[in-house]
C-alpha cells in the first residue's frame, strides 16, 4: 500500500484550530480508507528550501506519496476522491457534477467567507471595518442564501454524499464565529449531517490532537 504524509501544523491560535485546511485531507483519506502519516511542522519549518520543495508557498497542507508531491487542499482532495467511490461516483456524469461541487466549494463560496473571517479575526476593531463589514456579510447572506435554496429537500448536495460535501462542509465551518449558518436552517442541518459522519470525527480529532501536546506555556 502507498506511503501518504500529510503536513500539518503542530499548533495554531484557537481560533484557527478545526479549521486549517489539512483538516480536509485528513478527513478525504478517512472516508477513502486510506491510512497516511502527519507530518507536524512550524513556522520556522515553512520558511525553509526543504518545505518549499513541497509547497511551494510555504502552506499548509503539503501531500507525498511515493513521489508524488502535491499542495492546494482542493486538488489533494480531488486525488484522493478520483480513486474513492466513497467520495466520487463511478458514473461519469455524475462524477462531473461532484467536481462542479467541489470547485463551487472552492471558487464560489469559500472566497466571500474567508473575506468575512479575516475582516473579523485579522482586523477586529480597526477603524475601516465598521464601514467595511456590513458589504461584506451582505455578500455571505447571498450565497448563503443561494445555497439554502439549492439544499432545500436534500440532504446532500447530489444524490448522496461526496467530496463535494466534505469541502463544502469545510468552507461552512469557516464562519463557526458568526450564527450565519444557523441563519438558514437548511444549511445548519446540512453542516451537522456532515459533520456527525464518522469519517469527519476521527479526521477532527486527529488534527485537534497536536494543539494539546504542542500549546505554548500560558503566560
Amino acid at each position: 500500500m502507498s506511503r501518504i504524509r500529510v503536513s500539518a501544523f503542530r499548533w495554531v491560535p484557537p481560533f484557527a484550530q478545526g479549521v486549517v485546511r489539512e483538516l480536509r485531507v485528513r478527513w478525504a483519506l478517512e472516508e477513502a480508507g486510506l491510512p497516511y502519516e502527519e507530518w507536524l511542522i512550524g513556522p520556522e519549518d515553512q520558511r525553509t528550501g526543504q518545505y518549499r520543495g513541497f509547497q511551494p508557498f510555504g502552506q499548509v497542507p503539503a501531500y507525498e506519496e511515493d513521489g508524488l508531491v502535491l499542495f492546494e487542499s482542493g486538488a489533494i482532495v480531488l486525488h484522493i476522491a478520483e480513486r474513492s467511490e466513497a467520495l466520487m461516483p463511478s458514473e461519469p456524469k455524475a462524477r462531473a457534477r461532484t467536481k462542479t461541487w467541489m470547485f463551487a466549494a472552492l471558487n464560489t463560496m469559500e472566497p466571500p467567507i474567508q473575506n468575512l473571517a479575516e475582516v473579523d479575526l485579522f482586523h477586529a476593531g480597526e477603524e475601516w471595518v465598521t464601514q467595511r463589514r456590513p458589504q461584506v456579510v451582505a455578500a455571505v447572506r447571498a450565497r448563503l442564501a443561494e445555497l439554502g435554496k439549492w439544499m432545500e429537500g436534500r440532504e446532500y448536495l447530489e444524490e448522496r454524499f461526496t467530496a463535494g460535501d466534505l469541502l463544502m462542509t469545510t468552507v461552512l465551518r469557516i464562519l463557526r464565529h458568526t450564527e450565519l449558518v444557523a441563519e438558514v436552517p437548511v444549511l445548519e442541518a446540512y453542516r451537522l449531517r456532515c459533520e456527525a459522519r464518522p469519517a469527519f470525527q476521527k479526521a477532527l480529532a486527529d488534527h485537534m490532537k497536536p494543539f494539546a501536546s504542542n500549546a505554548p506555556p500560558a503566560s
